[in-house]
């Protein structure tokens, strides 16, 4: 099958116009198959469309399309001829490495970050297109993408950007930054723990209470869902962070009751993203 990853909106206002360059890495979505290849939307550029040879698909004879490629699936390419006058792309799957459509995938997620952190801005100060340009331009200037900016912004606040030459009315962003709602990653799990010591609630208690942390930029928060688990949310402001913060406060536990002769037993949840307001 191809690689295939959800689909991010990467366009900010100083890409509509742009096109697609021969090698680059590019996210599409499947529009039509044909007997020799697919038909694409090009999901990073505005009205430009693509083509996947079948012999681009994957190294060796394909056979059936249809067990690689489905309407309407995504998929990262590599562009590997670009018409210009007909803002088309040929594509190639076998030839983007999977190093390379990971890092692709991180891009369109900070890039999707930036879009919520500059629609709130842009939504809170009434912004013009104009403004927005503004902001964008300078801020690349000294940082590599948009969302590395805005999200300095929304931590840090005016220290991110004091050395930026921007408007009074553009540093107004600083005010309503602190309550940018900031994507985070969240992890959750189940700990089941036990206690036949008689004074063993009081021992589960203490030990979850020491377990709840917020510190280095995560949460961990526990609450009880009936006897004997317990739920655990470790949000972050990416999942290898809140990795390491839940594994460490789930072996603190651990530790803690398996010293007071108890058992624990740790059952991993699924992951998400939500939203953390900053606080003033």
């Amino acid at each position: 099958m191809l690689r295939v990853y959800l689909k991010y909106n990467m366009t900010t206002t100083d890409e509509i116009q742009r096109l697609a360059e021969e090698g680059e890495i590019i996210i599409t979505t499947i529009r039509q198959e044909t007997g020799h290849g697919v038909y694409l939307k090009i999901d990073e550029y505005s009205n430009m469309t693509g083509f996947l040879h079948i012999s681009e698909i994957a190294t060796g004879w394909v056979r059936n399309i249809e067990r690689y490629v489905r309407p309407k699936q995504e998929a990262v390419l590599r562009v590997i001829r670009v018409n210009k006058g007909r803002r088309e792309v040929d594509t190639s799957h076998k030839q983007a490495s999977g190093e390379e459509c990971k890092s692709k995938l991180i891009e369109a997620k900070r890039s999707a970050k930036a879009a919520t952190l500059l629609d709130f801005i842009i939504s809170k100060l009434k912004l013009t297109d104009q403004l927005v340009l503004e902001i964008e331009s300078k801020l690349l200037q000294k940082y590599e993408y948009l969302y590395n900016a805005l999200d300095a912004v929304s931590r840090k606040g005016v220290a991110a950007i004091q050395n930026i030459d921007l408007s009074k009315e553009i540093k107004g962003i600083i005010e309503p930054s602190k309550s940018i709602p900031v994507p985070v990653d969240e992890i959750s799990g189940v700990m089941e723990i036990k206690s036949k010591k008689p004074d063993g609630i009081e021992i589960i208690k203490n030990t979850l209470a020491n377990a709840e942390a917020n510190k280095g930029g995560t949460s961990s928060i526990i609450t009880y869902m009936g006897a004997p688990s317990y739920r655990i949310v470790v949000k972050a402001k990416n999942f290898k962070i809140a990795e390491k913060a839940m594994y460490k406060t789930v072996e603190r536990t651990r530790t803690n009751i398996e010293k007071q002769h108890g058992t624990f037993n740790f059952v991993r949840l699924d992951s998400k993203k939500s939203q953390t307001p900053q606080q003033a």
